[in-house]
C-alpha cells in the first residue's frame, strides 16, 4: 500500500548511500538490545555514561526539576514512567497507581506536563480489557484534574489492541486522550482515515521498533514521504497533531504547509525527546511555535536508551566520548 502526498523533496545518491547506512546501524544496536553482554554493561555503566542526558532521573522527584526548568525556557513536557512488557496483574495496576500519584503531583507543581504511557506497562501482554481498566482509571484522574494522556504505540502487532482501546475511551467519553500513529507501517494511511472521524488527538512519528518489509517501509526517503503525507492529513482533519520528528526538513515542510493552508499554531506542536537537539527545541519556542519535550523517567531506562542509540549514530558518539574520558 502506497500513501504518499503530492510535496517531496528529492533523494540524492548520497541521500541513498546515508540511508542505507543508517538503516544497517540502526538494526545492529536494536539487534544488540537483547544481547545478555551488551544489556549488562549498558545497565551498569549506562547512566555514569551518559544517559541521562536523555533521562531525567530514576525517580520523579529527580524529574520534577528538569521539567520545571523546560517549562521556564518555555517548553513544554510530558513524561513516561520507563518500562514496558509487565505480565503480573498486581504490578500492572501498582503502574497504574504510580501514574495517579504522578498526575496528583504535576497539578501540585503546576508544571505543564501530560502524560504518556505504553499499554504493556499497564498489562496489555495480560489482556486487553486489563490494560484498558487500568489506562481508563488513568485517564479518568487525568480528566478530573484538566491533563491528558498520550497512549504510546509499540510494535506493530500491537497496534489494533492500541487503536481498540483508544477508540473504547473516546466511546466512553474520554477527550482527553490521543495516541500515536507511525509512518513506517504501511497499514498507518487506513487506520488514520478509520480514526479522522472522531476528531482525534494524534501523535505522528517515523516508529522506533525493528520492523520487517512485510509491514513496513525499509528506506528511510519512503518512511519520510509518508510521514510527510500523513502530516498534512492529520493538520487538515485531526482536532490536533503532535508532529514527533528531530527532522529539520520535516519540521520545515509543516511550517511551509501550515502557513500555507491558514492552520494556526494553536492546532499541532512539535516534540522532541529529551536530551536531542535541545537548540533547535528553544528556537522553535522562540519563533513562536509550540514545543514539547518527552521527558522520561524511571529505573527501566535500558530499552528506551537503546532505542534512542539506534534513532542517531551521534547519540552512540556521546556515550563513546563519555567513555573515554
Amino acid at each position: 500500500m502506497t500513501a504518499y502526498g503530492s510535496s517531496t523533496l528529492g533523494v540524492g545518491p548520497l541521500d541513498q548511500v546515508s540511508s542505507s547506512v543508517n538503516l544497517i546501524f540502526r538494526k545492529a544496536i536494536l539487534m544488540a538490545t537483547s544481547n545478555r553482554l551488551v544489556s549488562q554493561v549498558v545497565r551498569r555503566h549506562g547512566m555514569r555514561l551518559g544517559a541521562g542526558r536523555f533521562v531525567a532521573g530514576e525517580t520523579f522527584d529527580e524529574a520534577v526539576p528538569v521539567l520545571r526548568r523546560l517549562n521556564a525556557q518555555g517548553l513544554r513536557t510530558n513524561t513516561t514512567l520507563l518500562g514496558e512488557g509487565v505480565r503480573d496483574a498486581a504490578m500492572a495496576r501498582a503502574v497504574a497507581d504510580t501514574y495517579c500519584t504522578v498526575l496528583d503531583r504535576i497539578a501540585s507543581e503546576r508544571l505543564q506536563t501530560n502524560i504518556a504511557l505504553k499499554l504493556t506497562h499497564l498489562g496489555l501482554d495480560i489482556s486487553e480489557d486489563e490494560a484498558y481498566a487500568n489506562l481508563k482509571r488513568v485517564v479518568a484522574h487525568a480528566a478530573e484534574l484538566g491533563n491528558f494522556i498520550r497512549i504510546d504505540m509499540e510494535e506493530s502487532a500491537r497496534v489494533d489492541a492500541t487503536l481498540h482501546i483508544y477508540r473504547r475511551l473516546r466511546a466512553d467519553g474520554f477527550d482527553n486522550v490521543g495516541t500515536v500513529l507511525q509512518a513506517m507501517l504501511y497499514r498507518t494511511a487506513r487506520d488514520l482515515e478509520d480514526l479522522l472521524p472522531l476528531r482525534p488527538n494524534l501523535r505522528l512519528v517515523k516508529g522506533a521498533y525493528l520492523e520487517s518489509a512485510a509491514v513496513a517501509y525499509q528506506k528511510k526517503a519512503e518512511v519520510d514521504r509518508n510521514y510527510r503525507y500523513l502530516a498534512e492529513r492529520m493538520l487538515e482533519e485531526c482536532s490536533f497533531t503532535a508532529i514527533a520528528t528531530h527532522d529539520e526538513r520535516i519540521i520545515q515542510h509543516v511550517i511551509d504547509y501550515t502557513q500555507r493552508h491558514g492552520i494556526g499554531s494553536d492546532r499541532f506542536e512539535f516534540q522532541m525527546l529529551y536530551g536531542i537537539r535541545p537548540q533547535l527545541q528553544l528556537e522553535l519556542a522562540r519563533q513562536g511555535y509550540r514545543v514539547l519535550v518527552a521527558t522520561p523517567y524511571g529505573s527501566e531506562w535500558y530499552f528506551y536508551l537503546m532505542r534512542r542509540l539506534a534513532e542517531r549514530p551521534a547519540n552512540v558518539l556521546f556515550l563513546l566520548r563519555n567513555l573515554l574520558r
